[in-house]
């Protein structure tokens, strides 16, 4: 009998300029990938075509792409819809992104210049390009917000995103943050739970987190709490399927109080051993300023 070969897959790699496109591509060729990097847009139902002329010789594929104009985009939207009508192949758009600070500090330090920014001001050049990407970022499987990823970091995220068991279906991704530090970019849908009683102004669990026991109960007790979690599973668990037959490879639940310390801590916590006690729901849990006030 024989061998059943795995579809092919295609990664397409793009986001902001200085995000970390490279670390990204670097990271899926380190797995395997093949990839090229800056191909045209108008390029990919070419490849796409090579791709299954291949006959699974070539199995796994990362292009970047890089858009520089409008032009650009209407080629990637058109070269898309051109591979969906005509080809077996799947696809998966990968975006990355960080903070307008967080970018001009890259270009500063790497002493480049933007590439919409002939002036030389990147901040004019990245405000032209988000602007320009709005729509593709909209379109993408996955978004990574690398402002607060170390290149070590952000490879991890690249290669858990894209081995074992990281193509079955969709991750669910509950970050906790402080609204005093912004809003996590990457976030699909973002929940306030400022209204909840603060345990920052209880004295022996203001130097604790929502990962501690004693300021997890007392997050829990409030019958507000339990009304609003059962209400936010209740959309969840509508919304997960929804997000299932869109396609996306994951989804990012930002749930966001004053300082990401205690009470967005402790909702997040809660949402990862409920959920994630499910047979067919996978989560990971992640705090991205509980120890913030530590550094």
């Amino acid at each position: 009998m024989e061998e059943r070969k795995a579809p092919a897959k295609l990664v397409i790699i793009t986001g902001m300029s200085g995000a970390g496109k490279t670390i990204a591509v670097q990271s899926l060729e380190d797995l395997g990938f093949f990839c090229v990097d800056n191909l045209p847009p108008v390029l990919i139902p070419k490849f796409a075509e090579l791709i299954e002329q291949s006959s699974g010789k070539i199995g796994k594929v990362a292009l970047v792409i890089d858009l520089r104009g409008r032009e650009f985009f209407v080629s990637l939207s058109e070269s898309l819809h051109s591979m969906k009508d005509n080809y077996t192949l799947t696809y998966e758009i990968l975006f990355l992104d960080a903070t307008d600070s967080v970018l001009v500090q890259r270009y500063k330090e790497s002493r480049r210049r933007h590439p919409l920014a002939p002036s030389g001001v990147p901040l004019e050049g990245i405000h032209q390009e988000r602007k320009l990407l709005e729509e593709l970022k909209g379109m993408a499987n996955q978004v990574i917000d690398t402002s607060n990823l170390k290149p070590v970091q952000l490879k991890e995220t690249i290669v858990n995103r894209f081995t074992g068991h990281g193509d079955e279906g969709l991750v669910l991704n509950v970050v906790s943050f402080g609204f005093k530090y912004g809003i996590p970019i990457d976030a699909d849908l973002i929940f306030d739970v400022r209204f909840l009683p603060n345990p920052h102004y209880v004295e022996n669990l203001r130097p604790l987190t929502g990962q501690d026991a004693e300021v997890y109960d007392y997050v829990m007790k409030w019958t507000e709490t339990q009304e609003f979690l059962v209400k936010l599973l209740d959309l969840l668990q509508f919304l997960i399927p929804q997000y299932k037959k869109e396609g996306k490879s994951q989804v990012v639940v930002g749930i966001g109080c004053t300082g990401g310390k205690h009470r967005s801590v402790a909702v997040a916590e809660y949402l990862g051993k409920i959920i994630g006690a499910s047979e067919t729901e996978r989560v990971r849990v992640s705090h991205r300023d509980a120890d913030r006030d530590k550094k």
